[in-house]
């Protein structure tokens, strides 16, 4: 939709090749940099808290869903497949 912030790119790390910046298994929000990009990197804000250049190769891209789909597959809207809590609150 336009007029909507572009949602923040987000990478998970499943190798670290050794910096103490990074951790395995954690998520880190990307910064878009072409150049890199074309050179098989990603800039990345890392444990410091600023942005470097990693291969490409130490990370997988995450994609989050919408909150309106996320929320319907967690909590369809049929009754019976509310969570107990769900359904005695409603009365």
């Amino acid at each position: 939709m336009r007029g909507e912030k572009p949602q923040p790119r987000l990478v998970l790390c499943i190798r670290s090749g050794g910096s103490d910046d990074l951790q395995p298994r954690k998520v880190y929000r990307v910064l878009p940099d072409r150049a890199a990009a074309r050179d098989g990197f990603v800039r990345v804000i890392d444990e410091s808290g600023e942005d470097y250049l990693y291969p490409a190769g130490y990370f997988v891209r995450v994609r989050l869903l919408p909150v309106g789909i996320a929320r319907e597959a967690l909590w369809p809207s049929n009754e019976e497949s509310r969570p107990a809590a769900q359904r005695l609150r409603r009365g």
